[in-house]
């Protein structure tokens, strides 16, 4: 059975600043916490954050910093384990522990105030916006291949364009604080979560994943409560929309209905209804942003090729 487990990074005194490259069929599948804050870059694969009571969906490109001490999982998406080859996920952490590197010492520095300011906001956790992406994952990379004082003084500037040129941070908070889990009680949210993931799908009823939890389904309706700071219900519901929205996204889809039925929803009407309240806009209205997105894309795509041609072309 799974918990959530207190993970040592395995610091190297000599480096202040730690980072991981994790190339493997699925990401780390455990339920786990640490006290170092957590810089992370997906650069492929894709699956459902879950952060403390928040979950959302991530993929390739995205950037993350996890506050210290919040349970939290990357968890794969299921064709990560049809054909699980190395390779499937591939990611790179950096884990630093904020007091180590700035308390009693550079933080009271005029010039770290901005430093400061940032990590004071992380709360349970940060994903940089898409505009900075490209940016941030060619800095995290670099650092990888550093160690020493120049990773230290590289990580610093990396913290220095973060509170200086990057703005509308999206918060990975649902505004409730968590209750902090025992390893007793991360063991039963665990297999609830994992449960959840792995049969969204189907008709999950309280009895059910109350047997999960091996408690009686009003015990557990107080327990999830108590621990999520929303309903087992409301949960699951974002789990499906978590789920959808992929599906739109990859346009792995035949119609709204399809989605509705194949996210585990019992009607169309419901979906929409638990689509807009989640994502703030209908889902035909998401698959029209996507599509036009995608052909954004591709156009740029098409255009980058033309625009190096023409640097080069002499029109005198």
């Amino acid at each position: 059975m799974m918990k959530v487990l207190q993970f040592t990074v395995p610091i190297i005194y000599k480096d202040s600043v730690v980072v991981e490259e994790d190339i493997l069929p699925n990401f780390y599948n455990q339920l786990h916490r640490h006290k170092e804050t957590q810089l992370t870059l997906i650069i492929k694969g894709e699956g459902t954050l879950m952060l403390g009571n928040y979950s959302q969906p991530f993929k390739a490109g995205d950037v993350f910093i996890l506050g210290a001490n919040h349970p939290h999982i990357f968890k794969s998406d299921s064709s990560h384990f049809v054909n699980a080859i190395n390779g499937n996920a591939h990611s790179i952490h950096i884990f630093f522990d904020q007091e180590r590197i700035f308390k009693n010492s550079i933080e009271h520095l005029p010039e770290f105030e901005g430093i400061k300011n940032l990590l004071g906001n992380i709360d349970q956790g940060l994903q940089l916006p898409s505009i900075n992406a490209d940016y941030v994952g060619e800095a995290i990379i670099g650092l990888n291949k550093k160690s020493g004082l120049e990773r230290l003084l590289s990580f610093i500037e990396l913290l220095h364009y973060f509170s200086n040129q990057v703005k509308d941070w999206k918060s990975l908070s649902t505004g409730f604080s968590s209750v902090e889990l025992t390893d007793h009680e991360g063991l039963r949210m665990n297999d609830i979560y994992k449960y959840t993931m792995e049969h969204y799908a189907e008709a999950i009823s309280l009895d059910k994943i109350a047997a999960v939890a091996h408690i009686t389904p009003h015990a557990f309706c107080k327990y999830f409560k108590k621990y999520s700071r929303k309903t087992y219900n409301t949960f699951l519901n974002e789990i499906r929309i978590n789920e959808a929205c992929k599906k739109i996204i990859k346009g792995e889809y035949d119609g709204i209905s399809n989605i509705a039925y194949s996210t585990g929803f019992n009607s169309a009407i419901n979906f929409n209804r638990v689509f807009k309240k989640n994502v703030g806009m209908s889902p035909s209205d998401y698959i029209r942003n996507n599509k036009f997105k995608a052909v954004y894309t591709r156009l740029a795509l098409l255009l980058v090729p033309l625009l190096n041609i023409l640097a080069f072309v002499d029109f005198d």
